[in-house]
């Protein structure tokens, strides 16, 4: 893995206006950046990255069948008890899940570790799946990257394929989020535009203005009931709503469902370490109330069960804090896990984010910061696989 430093592309910026890609920049602060691209050998993508994330899938779905039979389990990630019935339901009735984003650490020396599994509500999706590809296709049209460069992307076509699979019937699908957040309504409308290709009918709905019928249904801002529903706003959050008592009685059926609440949980990293202790993926983690803690000494990585964008997330390292965004999270507890040195490469942190769709993994993106600590700007490096 190598990171190599390049010219942009003369207008990407236009360019980049005229398709949509409006979450590209923040007051001048860059997120999209193609000054720079992270370079992989064929094997470093497919042993190093795809395979470990098909494995922890496994592991992570083995976790989740085993969370729904225990109440225990649910106390521990905090999931309320009115909606621990919701979340083992969906598994039970095999509610199909979309996609989710694992965060690994990863130079090409030694196994990727995992930090974290985004698995509910993902963003990044719309500069994986086609900004990234078009910036490839333009360098190799440019002579800039030779014709046999590739990248580990198939997010665009896994999507459409999967939402194929969801309604093989086709039919309407609602799709909500923060409308007034830039990167999230970026987000939705990509999937909306995915959705199109797949043979559906979407229709955006705000998340505030989704109300209930006499019945108990779900509608939307124009009363139509609300069938199918991709929402880009998390479970926990949900589960603390005024209307979450309804959701199981709703008929909807959601995407992500209930059950991912179970893994875009921080408290799955200590509930996957203590079933598969040394496994060459995971580092060892805990919770904050297990005296097992004390084996990571004083070099660990303190994180909230429920963060955002690095938010509350604390590195320590021999006894030393570094400076937390605090956001006030961490209300519901802590985990710790163990202090991973991320690679260094120009001064910058990358974090491969390695996405899959449905079962399978389906690409990779790549943020990196001068932090060591990943946040709602750090910005977005494409990348190139070359042997």
């Amino acid at each position: 893995m190598k990171r190599i430093k390049t010219a942009e592309r003369t207008g990407w910026d236009a360019r980049a206006e005229a398709l949509g890609f409006t979450w590209r920049h923040l007051d001048g602060a860059r997120y999209w950046d193609e000054r720079a691209y992270h370079q992989f050998s064929l094997a470093e993508i497919e042993e190093g990255i795809e395979e470990p994330s098909r494995a922890l899938h496994g592991l992570c779905l083995d976790l989740v069948a085993e969370v729904v039979q225990s109440e225990e389990l649910m106390a521990r990630l905090v999931i309320p008890e009115a909606s621990r019935d919701d979340v083992a339901n969906s598994w039970k009735a095999k509610a199909p899940s979309l996609y989710g984003r694992f965060d690994f650490a990863y130079d090409g020396n030694g196994p990727a570790k995992l930090f974290e599994y985004n698995a509910d509500t993902p963003t990044s999706i719309y500069e994986t799946g086609t900004f990234q590809w078009i910036w490839l296709e333009d360098m190799i049209a440019a002579g800039r990257l030779p014709a046999n460069a590739d990248q580990f992307n198939s997010l665009h076509e896994k999507l459409q394929n999967r939402f194929k699979a969801i309604f093989p019937g086709g039919g309407f699908v609602h799709f909500a989020s923060d409308e007034a957040s830039v990167e999230d309504r970026q987000t939705v409308k990509y999937l909306e535009d995915i959705a199109t290709q797949a043979g559906l009918e979407p229709k955006f709905v705000p998340i505030d203005k989704i109300g209930l019928d006499a019945d108990g249904r779900f509608v939307d801002q124009d009363n139509f009931l609300i069938g199918a529903l991709f929402k880009l706003y998390p479970w926990e959050e949900m589960f603390r709503e005024d209307y979450a008592a309804k959701v199981g009685a709703s008929k909807t059926l959601f995407l992500e469902p209930a059950w991912k609440a179970i893994l875009s949980n921080k408290g799955l990293l200590p509930l996957l370490w203590e079933r598969n202790a040394g496994h060459p993926n995971l580092l060892p983690a805990y919770f904050e109330d297990d005296p097992r803690m004390a084996e990571l000494g004083n070099s660990y990585v303190r994180k909230p069960l429920f963060s955002r964008e690095g938010a509350n997330i604390e590195l320590v390292a021999k006894g030393r804090r570094a400076k937390v965004l605090d956001q006030g999270y961490g209300e519901e507890g802590h985990i710790r896990q163990a202090l991973h040195p991320l690679a260094r490469f120009d001064g910058n942190y990358p974090i491969i984010g390695a996405w899959m769709v449905g079962d399978e993994p389906a690409g990779v993106g790549i943020r990196e910061d001068r932090s060591r600590v990943t946040k709602n700007l750090s910005r977005y490096i494409p990348h190139v696989i070359l042997d």
